[in-house]
């Protein structure tokens, strides 16, 4: 039988780790949040935080050793992996591993093992080194094509190009928000889908893998604005997803929770990207479900057994955005975003804003997805980030 409490250390401290925080609290858990800003939401629920940048191997290396975690989880993308590589082979768990933590990193790695490895069925893409390989990529695509670093975050550096004139500011853009060093994009073509859907994948330790209903989601220059759940899928495009879901995540290996997106095209599935851990779009679940994705990432990290995951009601949710830069925020309108039956609001606490900055998500719940939908997009509108001129944190 195992003992706990655990001691799980967070690399990344957004919105997403402070729900893995709250989740992993509950049962017991102790945890050290880390991240390279100090006061990040993870940072204001977990039990211990540090401050250093997670991509130099050495600072990350020390940090790991000062704490001697059971657990490591990873949050973001930018880490020193061959760091969790070293540690991982020393004892300590990463989750899902240091393997999948490398690949899923960078697109072009994942994209590979999905579409050359395993024969899963992606947009027809190339890589480009250079803004010439780029304009023949490109042209040998056809127009248009949507171009991406091969490792960044939250649709950061991502373009949607019509013609050949765009491709240089499409460039310049990939390369101010690509993560790391390398002088790459993905060139892709640009698909007429029907549906974007992200399948959270539970892949656990003693047990067979899981699914939540399909999430439906928007977006706006690659990022997530709102989702929904459930999406409608026939049976024939579940069971695609759903297969070529637990086929990438069986290669990666390990345990926890996989957002996999999916392009839904008439009756085609087509995969896109992977994320070893809970998704943004998945925030819904902490209205739509039992379980949320973060209590269910939690359960088969443990080892904990997961008996069903269920969900009453169609939910959605919508982001709530900063309009301007401030260096501490404040909001307004709290009342009115929950006016509505079945509606919640979380504020992350993120210290200060920028323009298109996520700052919170509305929740709700309805009888159709319409409903729900709407009540979301209401209760968001009514909720504005503002100047905090107090220094203290205002609703």
């Amino acid at each position: 039988m195992t003992i706990y409490p655990k001691k799980l250390m967070l690399l990344g401290s957004g919105e997403l780790g402070k729900e893995v925080v709250i989740a992993a609290k509950r049962i017991g858990c102790q945890v050290i949040a880390c991240d390279r800003y100090a006061n990040a939401p993870a940072m204001q629920v977990a039990d211990k935080a540090e401050v250093f940048d997670m991509t130099n191997e050495k600072i990350l290396k020390k940090a790991i050793l000062k704490h001697q975690p059971d657990i490591i989880i990873p949050e973001i993308e930018a880490l020193a992996v061959n760091a969790l590589i070293d540690i991982e082979n020393n004892g300590i768990t990463v989750i899902p591993n240091a393997k999948a933590t490398t690949i899923t990193m960078n697109r072009d790695k994942i994209r590979d093992l999905a579409n050359i490895k395993l024969g899963i069925k992606t947009a027809k893409f190339d890589y480009a080194s250079s803004q010439e390989e780029l304009i023949k990529i490109s042209s040998q695509l056809g127009w248009p094509v949507v171009i991406k670093p091969v490792m960044s975050s939250s649709g950061k550096g991502q373009s949607i190009v019509e013609t050949s004139n765009e491709l240089q500011a499409a460039w310049d853009y990939a390369m101010k928000e690509a993560r790391g060093t390398s002088p790459r994009v993905i060139v892709e073509e640009f698909l007429r889908f029907d549906l974007e859907i992200t399948l959270l994948t539970v892949r656990q330790r003693h047990g067979p893998t899981l699914f939540c209903e399909p999430i439906g989601h928007e977006q706006a220059n690659g990022d997530y604005q709102s989702s929904w759940q459930p999406a409608v899928l026939n049976t024939e495009q579940l069971k695609q997803a759903q297969a070529m879901a637990e086929i990438i995540t069986n290669e990666l290996g390990g345990a926890g929770v996989f957002g996999v997106e999916f392009f839904i095209c008439g009756k085609e599935v087509i995969f896109s990207e992977l994320s070893p851990r809970p998704h943004d779009t998945g925030l819904v679940t902490l209205i739509s479900q039992n379980l949320s994705e973060f209590e269910l990432h939690l359960r088969a990290i443990l080892g904990l057994p997961i008996p069903s995951i269920t969900q009453d009601h169609a939910a959605a949710s919508r982001v709530i955005l900063a309009k301007e830069v401030f260096e501490s925020v404040a909001y307004k309108g709290l009342e009115n975003a929950l006016e509505a039956d079945n509606t919640k609001v979380l504020l992350f606490g993120k210290p200060n804003s920028k323009k298109g900055r996520r700052m919170g998500v509305t929740l709700a719940k309805g009888d159709t997805i319409n409903e729900a939908i709407l009540k979301a997009d209401h209760a968001a509108k009514q909720i504005e980030v503002i100047e905090n001129k107090t220094g203290n944190l205002t609703i």
